[in-house]
């Protein structure tokens, strides 16, 4: 019997490798070489008061990194978490929550440890995207950790507390943290990452954020979301109107077919259409519930009351980028709906497997990117009600 307890786990992906895009391949380090559970992502813009009470918990004599690494990195976030401190511009930080046995170590082992004098060839995130320059004259010439993660579970409890109780005013939706060129025509747009990317732990999540960063639009949210039946169903509302109506001439050529071969006798064009008025929505309800079923894990039929107030039993992933032409952007890379009929490069392509099954949703418009971001409650903080649950306490 395992005496490994569970615990949270946090992960910062500091500004500069948000910058360069690589959040999606330190994602895809995470899920495959830890194998922890995803429960929570935020994004940050740190005030200045934020940065230095987390610069000032840096140095720890558990820590594995020698002080003089631990000296660098103090002044790394002091220098590079801070606001720009000529335009007050405050800078994008990415945190991602890991629950499950070991998770600080396990978390730590993946991201690494820098120490002097010596280095690895990508065997940790840190060796990848990192970089500990040293000039012959023993003097530090560049340093980006590329990641933060705690040395050991007491002092994640300590900051992630830390964080916590900056989430209200430092975190969130980041409106108004990215400079953009006049008359630039931006749009923000919602990406969600759909249940079948988390059914084990893979790269699939980090590829698809990845692939996303062809776009060059900034993310301004993230959260990790439970849909319940009764979001899903107003979510995907305007589906069913549309299957109502796509799937009536379908339904009644199957049903034809199928009467024919058991009837024995042949039915005109007009019984088809007939049965096509009559079967098409019943047959379009169907595949909605499916849908709703795939995003929730529950059918609608099958909860009434408070039960569709729920959260659901499956995982998404949601994102919001901003950006000139978000919408298109994201969309091009994404590909159609059905991935039979993606071009090669597409996400949908690469990972998806039917119509329903497609990897990831994006928004069509830049007016539905508004509404389905109201509908899973984007803007709420689901980052501090986790962490006060998990470590009993109220900040």
């Amino acid at each position: 019997m395992s005496t490994k307890k569970e615990e949270l786990a946090y992960v910062l992906i500091n500004p500069y490798t948000v910058h360069k895009s690589r959040t999606g391949g330190v994602i895809a380090r995470l899920f495959t070489r830890t194998a922890l559970e995803l429960v929570a992502a935020r994004m940050f813009a740190p005030s200045r008061e934020l940065v230095e009470r987390y610069a000032e918990v840096t140095i720890s004599t558990k820590d594995p990194q020698d002080r003089k690494i631990q000296e660098l990195i103090r002044q790394y976030i002091l220098d590079n978490y801070s606001p720009d401190p000529k335009t007050g511009q405050r800078r994008r930080v990415m945190m991602l929550l890991f629950r499950g046995e070991d998770a600080v170590a396990k978390v730590r082992k993946v991201v690494g440890s820098f120490q002097s004098g010596k280095g690895t060839a990508g065997e940790t995130i840190r060796d990848t995207y990192g970089d500990y320059i040293v000039g012959p004259d023993g003097q530090v010439k560049y340093f980006e950790p590329a990641v933060l993660a705690a040395p050991n579970s007491e002092e994640a409890e300590g900051k992630l507390k830390l964080w916590a109780k900056y989430s209200e005013s430092d975190s969130g939706f980041l409106e108004n943290v990215v400079s953009y060129p006049k008359n630039a025509k931006i749009e923000q747009t919602l990406v969600l990452l759909k249940p079948d990317n988390f059914r084990f732990p893979s790269a699939r999540p980090g590829n698809i954020v990845d692939m996303l960063s062809r776009t060059g639009l900034y993310i301004i949210a993230i959260q990790v979301h439970h849909m319940s039946v009764g979001e899903a169903e107003e979510f995907y509302g305007p589906v069913r109107a549309v299957l109502r109506e796509k799937l009536k001439d379908i339904t009644g050529q199957r049903a034809r077919l199928a009467l024919e071969k058991e009837l024995g006798f042949g039915l005109n064009p007009q019984t088809e259409k007939a049965l096509g008025e009559v079967m098409g929505p019943l047959f379009a309800d169907e595949q909605f519930s499916q849908i709703v079923k795939f995003m929730t894990g529950r059918r609608p039929e099958d909860c009434s009351g408070l039960a569709k107030s729920q959260p659901g039993m499956e995982k998404i992933l949601a994102v919001v980028y901003e950006g000139p032409d978000a919408v298109s952007k994201i969309r091009n890379v994404l590909g159609p709906t059905d991935p039979r009929k993606a071009p090669p490069g597409t996400i949908r392509r690469e990972l998806g497997q039917d119509i329903m099954i497609n990897a990831a949703h994006a928004s069509d418009s830049a007016e539905n990117a508004q509404r389905e971001i109201k509908i899973i409650k984007l803007r709420e903080n689901s980052l501090k009600p986790l962490i006060e649950e998990t470590y009993n306490c109220k900040l």
